[in-house]
This record gives C-alpha cells, structure tokens and sequence, in this order.
C-alpha cells in the first residue's frame, strides 16, 4: 500500500453551522423488498432507475440480489402513497464462488456493503469479520437482469487500531467512482490518522493510495456525488454496548457529545454531512440532522436524485418489528 502524506490542517464545523431544510417522502415499498431480512446496505441511481443493494448474506441461506425501481415509479409513489411499486430483482452470479476463494484465503465473507453502478458495470465492496485482516472489491458485469462478478478480486488491508487490533464490525461502507478509480471509505474515522483509499478501477492493479481525511466522529455509512469534488454521506451513531462502543467520542469532546447524548445516557443520532475533495484530502461538515423519530433507524444507504436524496436503513428501526423503509428527503433551503 503506497501512503500519499500532505502536510494539513482541517477546518473544524460545528452542528450550529447547518443551514440545510429537507422535506421527507415516505415512500411505500412493495413486501418483498421491505422485508427486514433484505438488510440493505447501498443505493445508486443510474440508467433511470434506483438501485437497492441487499447485503446478500449468502452464509445464512439469502439471495444474492439487488433490486431496481424506475425513477418515474418513485416519482409517482411520492405524489400517491397508496400506488403499488413496481420493481425488477437483478440476480448476482459468482458470489458464492468468490465467498469461497476468500475463505480459502482465511478470510470470512459476511456480506456486500457498498457499490457503485456507471452503465453496465458494477463494483461491490465486501465486509469481512472482525478477525479478517482484508476486505475485498468486486466487479461484475450487469446484463440481462443479472450481474456476473469476474473471478478477479481486489484485497485491500482493513486500517487497524495503533496497538494492532481491529475495529469491531467495521468495513469499507463506501465507495464512490472518481474518474478512473474506485475511492473507499473505511466505516471508523476516529483514528490518529485517518485516510481514504483509492484503488484502479480495473482491480488489476495491486497500488492502493491513500489520501488524508479528516477526523470524524461515529459511523460513516454511505456516500453519494453532489456537485464537483463535493459528496453527501451518511453518518450514523448506534447507543449500543459492546463493540459499538468504540464509536462513542472522548468524554472531553463535548461537542459530539451533545449529539449523542441526552441527560447522560447515549442516544441513537444521525445526520447527512457535505464531504468535500479538496488538493490536501477531504473535509466535512454537518449539512442536516434526521429528525428524532428517524434516529433510531440505522441508515444504510443514499442516492441522489433531483434536489435530494434517497436513503434506506438496513432493517433496525426504533420499534419493532423490523422493516427497511425508503425516504425521499427533498432539499427546500
């Protein structure tokens, strides 16, 4: 892995600088996709149409399936919440396959995270265990309503805590195209120094470069493109114990305290940051806060469209039972 240094100071935000307003679209999704089982974990627009990324957990006897809906469907949904979706299953071919190369190579699938779709192309990020010191890139290649994965993988190294251990249940969540390569955000950005990685979009080529990132608290869960060099993502916070405690902040960072915390007791938050490509790496800020009776949702994915964004959760929700539930979050200011 070849590391690209820059001398560089980030600017800080503050949640108070959000000037953002959404409107939210609760958008009715047929019972097979809503399903809490799907577990989705990604979303992209392309080719007209919403592309919605199971996590395909093949280990437990699930379909390995994206599902996709045309963008004049979702605009009617929104305008009439009874209209009855409808959908297309795109099946992926080879998974299992790879899944078993990796566990030859000791390493332990657990389920697709991220992709990104440019025409009839398709990349996939695998997670892997705790213990599995790489996660992996896929390609495939989408025709006739399925996508057939090349053999041809790409490992990349899971970024480590400084005393060598890994980050619990932590993996390459996001993934965006950027010209002729692939840029990978790792899940847990609370690091000393904390870095994305940009691979060749051929997966031919080995060279991982890395490009400094800007510390961030919580969980960072999906992006989207905006405009140029600038990015929406999702960032997340689960209350859990655990595990889920390492993305709890310093006790003496108060101001991310705030967010997560109500009369001292940790409280589920997220929010959409702008990510922003700039020559010494990338930088953040707030851009909105999901409303309380959203934060429990634990989300997953986020497409752009028009002048706002799609986002799913997976399927933890608030209450229960479980369901994975499609939001169009129109921006109004």
């Amino acid at each position: 892995m070849r590391l690209i240094f820059f001398s560089v100071v980030f600017l800080a935000y503050s949640a108070d600088a959000q000037t953002a307003l959404f409107d939210i679209y609760h958008i009715k999704l047929p019972k097979e996709i809503a399903y809490y089982d799907n577990q989705f974990s990604g979303l992209q627009v392309a080719n007209k149409k919403l592309y919605l990324l199971s996590e395909c957990r093949i280990q437990d006897k699930r379909e390995a399936v994206i599902y996709a809906i045309s963008l004049p469907e979702l605009d009617r949904a929104m305008k009439d919440t009874a209209y009855e979706l409808r959908f297309e299953k795109i099946m992926i071919d080879g998974l299992d396959t790879l899944a078993a190369i990796m566990k030859q190579q000791n390493q332990v699938y657990e389920g697709l995270e991220a992709f990104v779709i440019k025409r009839d192309t398709v990349y996939f990020s695998v997670e892997t265990n705790t213990p599995s010191p790489f996660a992996y890139i896929l390609k495939g290649q989408l025709k006739n309503n399925t996508v057939y994965l090349s053999k041809t993988c790409l490992s990349v190294a899971k970024p480590l805590q400084p005393n060598g251990s890994h980050i619990y249940n932590a993996a390459f969540e996001s993934m965006m195209l950027s010209g002729k390569k692939l840029v990978l955000f790792f899940e847990y950005n609370l690091f000393a120094h904390n870095y994305a990685y940009m691979v060749d979009k051929t997966l031919s080529d080995t060279q991982i470069d890395s490009i400094p990132e800007q510390v961030l608290p919580f969980r960072i869960t999906d992006i989207t493109t905006g405009k140029k060099n600038n990015f929406t993502a999702l960032n997340v916070f689960y209350k859990g114990g655990g595990g889920d405690t390492i993305y709890r902040v310093p006790e003496n960072d108060t101001a991310n305290n705030k967010l997560i915390k109500l009369n001292g007791e940790y409280q589920d938050y997220s929010r959409l940051i702008e990510v922003q490509h700039t020559k010494k790496g990338f930088i953040w800020k707030p851009l909105w806060e999901f409303p309380v009776e959203y934060r429990g949702y634990n989300w997953e994915g986020i497409a752009k469209y028009k002048n706002g964004y799609f986002v799913i959760n997976d399927k933890y929700t608030r209450n229960r039972p479980y369901s994975s539930t499609l939001l169009y979050i129109r921006q109004t200011r």
